[in-house]
């Protein structure tokens, strides 16, 4: 019996120590996130107040947008973390993993020079895309699957609940 107690002790232990690492990672995020608000904003700002500079040019465009996807992929990984520790998984869902590799792919061909890179650079990661968006696909089916299990059993547990009326 003591030997649970121990496991029970440990897990328990080592089930903190995620939780605290996990902090420390949202709170390192929360830092670069609000770092790259504060560069975009400046960007923008400089941009628009300097009459001279052409919004609609394509390295402005790919500039802005560049950083508004760094600021979108460091808000889901965050995101991700969160739920991690409010739902008390041990893992990040494989499903947010291939969200923010997509993310990160669509920044990628944002600011891809379309003058100097080579076809198949470009071919490269339309196939990643490909391939991400087909495992998203699958992963999303799957979940939608064992969240429908879930709610089902939650369901049958509650007919086997007698009312406290």
């Amino acid at each position: 019996m003591a030997q649970y107690a121990f496991a029970f002790k440990w897990s328990d232990a080592h089930e903190r120590f995620e939780q605290a690492i996990m902090l420390v990672l949202i709170g390192l995020i929360m830092a670069v996130t609000v770092s790259a608000t504060a560069h975009l904003v400046v960007a923008v700002w400089h941009l628009l107040s300097r009459s001279a500079v052409d919004p609609t040019d394509q390295g402005v465009f790919q500039t802005v947008f560049g950083a508004v996807f760094t600021v979108l992929i460091a808000l889901e990984f965050k995101r991700s973390l969160l739920a991690v520790l409010a739902h008390g998984e041990n893992i990040v869902r494989v499903r947010t993993i291939v969200l923010i590799a997509l993310l990160a792919i669509a920044r990628k061909f944002i600011l891809l020079d379309l003058q100097t890179i080579a076809p198949m650079d470009v071919l490269s990661l339309a196939a990643a895309v490909l391939a991400l968006g087909i495992v998203y696909w699958l992963v999303r089916d799957q979940d939608a699957r064992a969240d429908a299990r879930i709610r089902q059993q939650g369901a049958s547990l509650k007919k086997d609940v007698p009312d406290a009326q």
